[in-house]
């Protein structure tokens, strides 16, 4: 089957079978920040923006995508430069492995809401999941980067 989309601005037309996921079609076509993590929509280390929204790319078949657009994050570099910038001044950065369906998930929060408070921000990036860093140093980075105009 095919399937058309818009994958950071690019038209793209990919074959996949009916039950792959939007996770393994984009790690197939090499975009491998998309990460594996835990397969049941938990960790948010596979988030992509879907038509702007972060969503799991493990839950959503890639049959349902047809004619929608999806952002990884090498579609927002530059912001996800910037918010790496933050990350790296407060310590908040480890690993890294959560760090692209992060950024994504603040780059769709500071979209929708620019000034979001302390506790909008915790429960926007609820299912992100980060195992190095714990997350007040990440949090007063994501604030850091919201707070820079």
């Amino acid at each position: 089957m095919k399937v058309n989309l818009l994958i950071n601005g690019q038209k793209k037309t990919f074959l996949i079978e009916a039950g792959d996921y939007l996770l393994d079609t984009l790690r197939k076509q090499n975009y491998l920040s998309v990460k594996k993590g835990c397969d049941n929509s938990s960790c948010g280390v596979c988030t992509v923006l879907f038509d702007g929204k972060p969503i799991k790319a493990c839950s959503l078949l890639t049959a349902k995508t047809e004619g929608h657009e999806v952002t990884t994050v090498e579609g927002i570099q530059d912001e996800a430069d910037k918010l790496s910038d933050y990350f790296g001044q407060e310590g908040a950065d480890q690993c890294g492995f959560c760090t692209p369906g992060m950024a994504l998930a603040v780059h769709a929060l500071k979209v929708e809401n620019s000034n979001p408070t302390d506790e909008e921000i915790k429960e926007y990036l609820t299912g992100n999941l980060c195992r190095c860093t714990g997350y007040q140093s990440q949090h007063i980075a994501i604030r850091n980067y919201l707070e820079d105009k």
